[in-house]
């Protein structure tokens, strides 16, 4: 039987934001919408659509759809797939849009006009949002809206999405009836394909600029004057390593103040719990289950925030580009093009968005290595991890010059990281990859400002997203695994800890068989499960079985000292060995499957992922206690 489609499309008119990667899409869509979407200086942060809705001046409710940035209407690459699909209505659950707003850098008129003259040749209702035109002025570049509406027979509207210029005008535009009306279009394109004009688009563009007086390229002085010390062969990799370097210092050394205040307030409410409830069951799920488990975790949270501020911070400059650029040779000694530099740096918030992003990259043999080894990168889930083992293992006291010996320890994890993900990447190369020669073609941005708004909005997302976690699924598996570390309550006459007779202690047992080879106790061994749904789960947990394994009555809080006096440094070691690069969490499978479409590649990561792990643990482990760690 063949298989029916049924599309059900939901009713109000649907606009379509289309434009050049980086000329403003999202910053206008979250204008118009009061969405908090992600944005970028550089191009790739959109990479699949994003649906939002906003209503015009006369009330009229009107659907807005974010499409990713797209060159041409040619796609290269997956993402750009997903614009031209939803222009001419071959989007999977989704009409053809009823009216296209076409986002236009006004810094970059050369490039963007081409594109707009495609999407006209489609015969959509088509209207032009003028955007950055306040940064044009400041570069010497002033365009005459209505001059530039009346070469291109469309509607021009001048934007300054970042500041909310233009938006009300946009908006109020959208009630005039004639704006929603099909073009006509000439004789001699009506029957063509829209990505081939006659004429050339580019010498079309060309006859606008210059009937425009805007056919001299201005260049922009500033950022070329930058660039000339961040992109020079010696100095901009020295910086980009400082910068780098600079970011893991700052991670430890900020962090200890409101660390503090957390710890101290875990600390406060597992005595509070404990003097306020008699000991039994219940005061037990709270002061060793949920407080311990989840204070262990939220302590953490101020790294994370420090961390996230700095990518931001580079993020909206514009600097991370020419990072790229300045890692395309690495990268393509690994049979990689610096392209999939954005990507992998995603990773490090996530390997989730790391990998979507992987959808920029046009070659399908680099996409798919690129997916591969994104799960190698150092995401926001490890840092927990190595913050409890440094804080734990290594003494916090200056090297030199105020540089911390934490921060230059974190600063080496996520270095083999990177370092493992490349020798990855270079070992498919070896089997597929031979003779092929890639170039690297990117569009540098301008240097901004970063916009304190825009670093404010993500970092309170990824604040979001941590306690989401922390309250969602790190709380529901504290609390199956404070029942298991609970259940069955010791035999008569058992003289050691109750954790030790509970399911969770016969588990831990049984998988210490396999990792006793890398130092793994049986409390590790146990941790390890639960931390396959989320990485970070692995501290609540150790902190709900230590606590329970715990005496005293403050056990909440204070796992950093109980792992200091019952690890070896060998087996420290080991650990943070295997969680450089610790098989992914299920999600990130779920995402490899869907973006791969197939359950296979997702098993391949998994299983030498964990082949890599479990083998870099055994070379630390045994290496440490030959050197006499153990």
């Amino acid at each position: 039987m063949k298989e029916a489609v049924v599309h059900v499309h939901r009713g109000g008119p649907l606009l379509a934001l289309v434009g050049n990667p980086n000329c403003g899409k999202t910053a206008l869509f979250n204008r118009l919408t009061g969405s908090r979407q992600k944005v970028g200086n550089y191009a790739g942060v959109t990479v699949e659509r994003k649906e939002g809705q906003f209503s015009s001046p006369d009330g009229r409710l009107l659907r807005l759809l974010d499409l990713p940035g797209a060159y041409s209407l040619q796609p290269r690459s997956p993402d750009e797939s997903v614009t031209v699909d939803v222009l001419r209505g071959n989007a999977r659950g989704e009409k053809r849009p009823d009216l296209v707003i076409c986002v236009v850098d006004a810094t970059q008129l050369r490039r963007n006009l081409r594109l707009v003259l495609a999407v006209k040749r489609m015969g959509l209702p088509c209207v032009v949002a003028l955007n950055m035109a306040d940064l044009a002025e400041r570069r010497g570049i002033v365009v005459d809206a209505e001059a530039l509406g009346r070469e291109l027979g469309l509607t021009v509207v001048r934007t300054v999405a970042v500041q909310a210029d233009g938006a009300d005008a946009l908006r109020g535009l959208l009630d005039q009836p004639e704006v929603w009306h099909r073009q006509p279009l000439p004789d001699d394109v009506r029957d063509l394909a829209p990505e081939v004009d006659p004429r050339g688009d580019h010498a079309a563009v060309q006859g606008i600029l210059e009937r425009l007086g805007l056919a001299e390229v201005a260049p922009h002085l500033a950022s070329d004057r930058i660039d000339r010390a961040v992109l020079h062969p010696l100095a901009g990799p020295l910086l980009l390593a400082l910068i780098l370097f600079l970011v893991f210092q700052a991670v430890f050394a900020w962090a200890e103040t409101p660390k503090g205040w957390i710890e101290a307030g875990t600390a406060w409410a597992g005595a509070s719990v404990s003097a306020a409830l008699p000991a039994g069951g219940l005061r037990s799920l709270l002061v060793d289950g949920l407080i311990a488990g989840l204070g262990g975790v939220l302590v953490f949270l101020p790294q994370i925030v420090i961390l996230f501020f700095f990518i931001l911070l580079l993020e909206e400059s514009g600097y991370l580009p020419r990072a790229a650029f300045l890692l395309d040779r690495i990268m393509g000694s690994v049979g990689l093009s610096g392209r999939s530099f954005i990507p992998l740096l995603s990773s490090f918030a996530c390997a989730i968005p790391g990998i979507m992003a992987a959808r920029t990259i046009a070659n399908p043999r680099d996409r798919l290595v690129t997916i591969l080894i994104a799960p190698l990168m150092t995401c926001s889930a490890r840092l927990p991890v190595y913050a409890l083992l440094i804080g734990a293992f290594v003494p916090q006291r200056e090297v030199w010059g105020g540089i911390e010996l934490q921060g230059l320890v974190l600063f080496g994890l996520y270095l083999a990281g990177i370092v493992g993900a490349m020798a990855v990447a270079w070992v498919l190369k070896l089997l597929t990859s031979r003779r092929q020669v890639r170039t690297l073609m990117m569009e540098l941005p301008s240097y901004h400002w970063p916009q304190p708004r825009n670093i404010a909005i993500g970092l309170w997302q990824r604040v979001k997203i941590f306690l989401r976690r922390v309250g969602g699924i790190i709380l529901l598996l504290t609390v199956a695994l404070w029942a298991l570390a609970s259940f069955p309550a010791p035999p008569v006459g058992a003289t050691g800890p109750a954790v030790e007779y509970s399911l969770a202690g016969t588990l831990g047992r049984a998988l210490a068989v396999v990792f006793e080879p890398i130092g793994f106790n049986w409390q590790i061994s146990i941790a390890l499960v639960p931390g396959l749904a989320a990485r970070e789960v692995a501290v609540s947990a150790l902190a709900t079985v230590y606590s329970l394994s715990a005496t005293g009555e403050d056990a909440a809080g204070v796992l950093a000292p109980l792992l200091a006096q019952g690890w070896s440094l060998a087996t420290a070691l080991s650990l943070l060995a295997w969680y450089v690069a610790a098989p992914m969490c299920l999600s990130t499978l779920a995402a490899i499957r869907r973006e791969t479409g197939s359950w296979k590649m997702a098993g391949v990561a998994a299983a030498y992922l964990t082949l890599l792990a479990y083998g870099l643990a055994f070379v630390t482990y045994r290496l440490a206690l030959a050197l006499g760690a153990g």
